[in-house]
């Protein structure tokens, strides 16, 4: 297995060509990316190595940074997540001007064919490719089946009628309904986040909180949450707020962890925090023993509903 960055005219390794290959930004890679690698692995057969595009920055991002929203995963999480999901090889395109300007045909021909020579191509039903999104699956149908190249076309995973997507994702994070955007996500959402200074009024109280910082993806809603984090090498059993603190009059938005079970120092350190589920939403406390009371019933349900056993 392999990640390689590439611009639109270099070559990838010998031993990706003549894959099966599916193209898209795959944010989250939720169920329905899921579905289309697997039906690369079918159109494989396991003879072929499947190779998942992706791209960076998102083409969003590069044209219209103005719309441009934070996304569910870091760009290294998502090549790791594809990977462990069926893709053999995952090739990021660095989005350049001279990428985003290539006709659907030019495309098709200098990358697809040319460069990975493809031997079979996997898109799901809305996928748009070339120059301001002009080609479709219909075109892409047609220039497959003009080399001798399989197509095949996932229809939408849908749960209640609705097509499963990053949006509908997002959507769930933000109304902090993460039941279900844990379930679309096949996986535990996660943060990952740099500790930084704060006010140090947890361990004043009993509850130490690592302070994170440098976030680059999307938060789920104000809240306090179950959560697994992982430092190094170790996991712990933690509980975060995300939001204010109005019992203390504060009410800018901060992600606070309290790791069970830990001592120590871990400012300037990267955790990763798994959510596992929602306890409750962010209060306000008549003072400071009301508050700890609350925390550590909090703390009790962590114990009771999260295992550390792999």
């Amino acid at each position: 297995m392999a990640i390689f960055r590439l611009r639109w005219n270099e070559y990838p390794p010998a031993g990706w060509l003549g894959g099966i290959t599916t193209i898209g930004n795959f944010d989250g890679v939720h169920l329905g990316h899921q579905e289309l690698l697997k039906t690369c692995g079918e159109l494989s057969s396991c003879r072929l190595p499947v190779v998942a595009v992706t791209f960076d920055p998102h083409p969003v991002q590069f044209l219209y940074p103005d719309r441009y929203q934070k996304p569910l995963m870091k760009l290294e999480d998502r090549c790791s997540r594809l990977q462990k999901c069926g893709a053999d090889h995952v090739m990021v395109l660095q989005t350049t001007t001279e990428l985003v300007s290539l006709s659907p045909l030019a495309f098709f021909e200098t990358i697809l064919h040319q460069q990975l020579q493809i031997r079979g191509m996997v898109e799901g039903f809305n996928f748009r490719f070339g120059h301001n999104r002009e080609g479709d699956n219909s075109l892409l149908e047609q220039l497959c089946q003009g080399s001798g190249i399989p197509f095949r076309e996932v229809p939408p995973l849908k749960e209640n009628g609705i097509p499963i997507s990053t949006s509908l994702i997002r959507k769930a994070l933000l109304e902090g309904d993460l039941k279900s955007a844990n379930h679309w996500l096949n996986t535990p959402f996660t943060i990952e986040g740099k500790v930084v200074e704060g006010a140090r009024r947890g361990r004043t109280i009993g509850f130490p909180t690592a302070n994170l910082g440098e976030i680059v993806t999307i938060l789920p809603a104000n809240g306090v949450y179950g959560v697994k984090v992982r430092h190094r090498e170790q996991i712990y059993r933690g509980a975060a707020n995300i939001g204010p603190n109005p019992t203390f009059g504060e009410f800018a938005q901060k992600i606070e962890v309290f790791l069970l079970d830990f001592q120590g120092d871990l400012y300037g350190e990267n955790l990763q925090v798994d959510f596992w589920f929602r306890i409750r939403d962010t209060m306000k406390f008549s003072g400071v023993d009301a508050l700890v009371t609350q925390m550590n019933q909090d703390v009790e349900m962590v114990r009771r509903c999260i295992s550390l056993e792999k």
